[in-house]
């Protein structure tokens, strides 16, 4: 039988305060303009990339490449909506380029592109790279005798892949206690249950084992986040893994925990009544 850690189960039942609320209906807005868009992948998200955002990255929208600035990379690139929203709502770019996710003229894709949406670090999609580019833009850090940190926000489904852990195993080598690796544990991802598709437990000890300090909560806890966000390194001389376990599609009853609703490709008038019940009409 599957032990269902506190930390999940706080997160089913988190509420949602009125800024995730809203930052949700950008997202859904996004979704409903394009009639397409990963939406449980980016629901789960928002609430990590929200604190990295409003309380911890040492950035300025007006001076994007800032080379002081602190790096967040979402290797789960299909999540990009809540990116989006954020650095949208941060000042990188109008509110309403929102609005033409993924047309034929916008700056905003399926995934996220280095050098077309300010605020992007790394192009990301292809699973399992954000780890390494990470490590090297810790040890660049470090060589380069810079105070910034770099933040990496990974998919459960995603840490399937080897290269995670290889760049996990280069982190620890190296001490790059200014890296953070920030795990979204949706347990859920594009077609079943990671427990199916590949088991992950004992995710901690995992982290553990190759050499990171590890934090666990309930990422939907925008307080828990705060407080552990603001305390890394963890350990001083270890690269810090911060395992939040969410809900995928959060916020939206009809998503949460919904396989269906990984990815759409067009939004039934249904699905529109559900939103809308949900986050209120956008």
């Amino acid at each position: 039988m599957i032990q269902i850690s506190p930390h999940a189960e706080a997160a089913l039942t988190c509420t949602l305060d009125e800024r995730s609320l809203y930052l949700r209906r950008l997202v859904l807005g996004s979704v409903r303009s394009a009639g397409r868009g990963h939406v449980g992948p980016a629901l789960s998200l928002i609430e990590m990339v929200r604190v990295l955002y409003d309380d911890v990255l040492r950035i300025d929208p007006n001076s994007p490449r800032d080379p002081n600035r602190d790096r967040a990379i979402l290797s789960k690139g299909h999540g990009c909506l809540a990116l989006y929203a954020l650095l949208a709502d941060r000042g990188f770019f109008p509110l309403s380029e929102l609005e033409g996710f993924c047309g034929p003229d916008s700056i905003l894709g399926g995934h996220p592109e280095y050098g077309m949406v300010p605020g992007v670090e790394a192009s990301t999609g292809a699973l399992g790279h954000g780890l390494s580019i990470g490590v090297g833009l810790a040890l660049a850090a470090r060589m380069r005798e810079r105070s910034y940190r770099t933040f990496v926000l990974l998919g459960d489904g995603e840490i399937n892949e080897g290269s995670v852990w290889e760049a996990a195993m280069g982190a620890a080598k190296h001490g790059l206690d200014n890296l953070v690796a920030m795990i979204d544990y949706n347990k859920l991802q594009s077609y079943g249950p990671t427990d199916y598709v590949l088991p992950l437990e004992p995710l901690a000890d995992k982290w553990r084992s190759f050499g990171f300090a590890v934090q666990e909560l309930n990422g939907h806890d925008v307080g828990a986040l705060r407080t552990v966000l603001k305390q890394v390194p963890a350990v001083p001389g270890k690269p810090t893994a911060i395992i939040c376990h969410t809900v995928k599609g959060k916020g939206l009853p009809a998503a949460e925990s919904n396989a269906d609703w990984h990815h759409k490709n067009k939004l039934t008038d249904s699905e529109l009544d559900a939103i809308r019940v949900a986050v209120g009409d956008f």
